[in-house]
């Protein structure tokens, strides 16, 4: 299959399955099915994917009389993937670490403890609340063996949806989310979605060497933003998923992986998505496949057709860096997550038998309100840079990261209208702190509906243009490219809200 051009987004595709067998260190290794492993520097993965394990979910956490107090310890660990043991990175040992589930109008306090090598911090990515002292602060640095208490209040009008945490100390981030430190985080909705089941399915990718550790990314690898050789759901390689016939699940997923694009496909079922990332539409939106930048969430419920199926990310091409013969940062293969058995129901497993899906709660539409600024975003590729130690350089309007520097000020209470321009030859998911965003066009056309997402992918030679109201907080947080490794390389600007008058 031939990848989808990187101007699209949710569209068609085929199907198919496949295992390679390749040499490493002296010894034969089993790649992922239908993926087909890189390079001969690091060693290939002892890990098979043909498990069979059933997918599990991830420890969760719930509010109770709008408070949930939680402590995440960041630590290495030891986990079990493909049936053998892996050192990695994880939240209280787990990978990934435990779902957070709260409703608006929560308070959510959580004591992190450092427990890693380097400094680290905690980002509650898509929540819409303080970026000052104790809540969302990317400024805060927690170093080895210390702990920082943390407390986020969720607005009364907070939006339900799918987010989720991860570390965001500059320098160190890509390699942190890369080693296994993310998590979920469920706002409920209010009123419930009529559903036989719901799952969390958290999608990560890592590589590892012969030992079973994390192997360190190379410097072509960071430049173009590093895909790792096994792609795991909730911890796991190609884990199954039983469903009867004619139920309708509610699948949230999460792109946790640094760098890796997820055009998702289940070919055979039938897939309507309530939304991306906080948005939602009014009514779910029939689909064939979802793609998924880093950082982006999906909220799908799938009707099970009987049969075997797989859930697959398919290629797609997020462009080159114009180094080192034109090489890109993406495999050419597509990858089996998981594989979906639908039994036949019986008389049960009936989704008419469930209630309509409600209609759902959209956000406001910005297309005709009053702009107060508009401004424009140039992200670029170029020699001279990577943070000072030569290579290639990531800027946004022409400037590398500097956290003693704001680069945008923004007057609390106003509606702004960013030109987000890609001036170089690979995509960049552009993720603004905080405040969501709304597409307004794409590549010069017009979108047609109310489209919010905090991570909005910018293709290559590209331009979006969207608009933000900078309502609820005030304070200094960040934007960036949400390829990781490009925002520890410089892609990133401090953004500085201040109250109004």
């Amino acid at each position: 299959m031939k990848p989808i051009s990187r101007r699209t987004a949710v569209t068609l595709g085929g199907l198919g399955l496949a295992g390679t067998v390749v040499g490493g260190a002296g010894l034969l290794w089993t790649a992922q099915p239908g993926r087909t492993p890189f390079g001969d520097t690091v060693a290939r993965s002892a890990f098979g994917a043909k498990s069979g394990e059933p997918l599990r979910q991830p420890t969760e956490l719930k509010s109770r009389d709008g408070v949930l107090e939680v402590t995440l310890d960041a630590a290495p660990g030891q986990v079990r993937i493909g049936g053998r043991n892996a050192a990695t990175l994880g939240y209280n040992g787990g990978l990934p670490g435990p779902t957070l589930r709260v409703r608006a109008g929560d308070r959510v306090a959580v004591t992190l403890h450092n427990g890693l090598a380097d400094p680290t911090n905690l980002h509650t990515h898509g929540l819409h609340v303080s970026p000052e002292g104790k809540s969302d602060n990317p400024f805060v640095m927690i170093e080895p063996g210390d702990s920082f208490d943390y407390e986020f209040r969720l607005p009364a009008d907070h939006p339900p949806g799918l987010y989720w945490y991860h570390p965001h100390h500059h320098g160190v981030v890509a390699a942190q989310v890369f080693g296994g430190l993310y998590g979920a985080i469920v706002v409920e909705d209010p009123l419930p979605i009529p559903v036989t089941r719901e799952r969390v399915l958290v999608v990560s990718d890592l590589t590892l060497n012969a030992e079973g550790s994390l192997a360190r990314a190379t410097v072509a690898e960071r430049m173009h933003g590093r895909e790792g050789e096994l792609v795991l759901v909730n911890g796991q390689l190609n884990p199954a998923v039983d469903i009867r016939s004619g139920e309708r699940e509610r699948w949230r997923i999460v792109n946790a992986c640094v760098s890796r694009y997820l055009r998702l496909r289940l070919d055979g079922q039938e897939l309507r998505l309530l939304g991306l990332d906080s948005g939602r539409f009014g009514k779910p939106k029939k689909v064939d496949e979802v793609l998924l930048a880093p950082g982006n969430r999906a909220d799908l419920l799938v009707t099970a057709t009987e049969g075997v199926a797989a859930l697959r990310a398919v290629p797609y091409d997020r462009g080159d860096d114009g180094m080192m013969g034109g090489s890109g940062g993406s495999s050419p293969s597509e990858v089996t997550l998981a594989t979906v058995t639908v039994a036949d129901a019986g008389s049960g497993g009936n989704a008419n038998a469930l209630a309509p899906i409600p209609r759902q709660a959209t956000p406001p539409d910005l297309r005709g309100a009053t702009v107060t600024a508009r401004r424009e975003f140039v992200f670029e590729m170029g020699m001279g840079g990577m943070m000072g130690g030569g290579g290639m350089g990531f800027t946004i309007n022409g400037r590398e990261f500097d956290g003693a520097r704001v680069d945008t000020t923004v007057q609390g209470g106003s509606v702004e209208e960013w030109t987000l321009t890609n001036a170089s030859r690979m995509d960049h998911p552009l993720h603004l702190h905080v405040w969501p965003m709304q597409v307004i066009e794409r590549a010069g056309r017009a979108v047609d509906s109310v489209l919010w997402q905090d991570v909005i992918n910018v293709p290559a030679r590209s331009v979006v243009l969207v608009r933000i109201a900078f309502t609820g907080f005030t304070g200094k947080t960040v934007y960036h490219c949400h390829i990781l490794d490009h925002e520890d390389n410089g892609m990133m600007g401090v953004i500085d809200v201040r109250p109004a008058g």
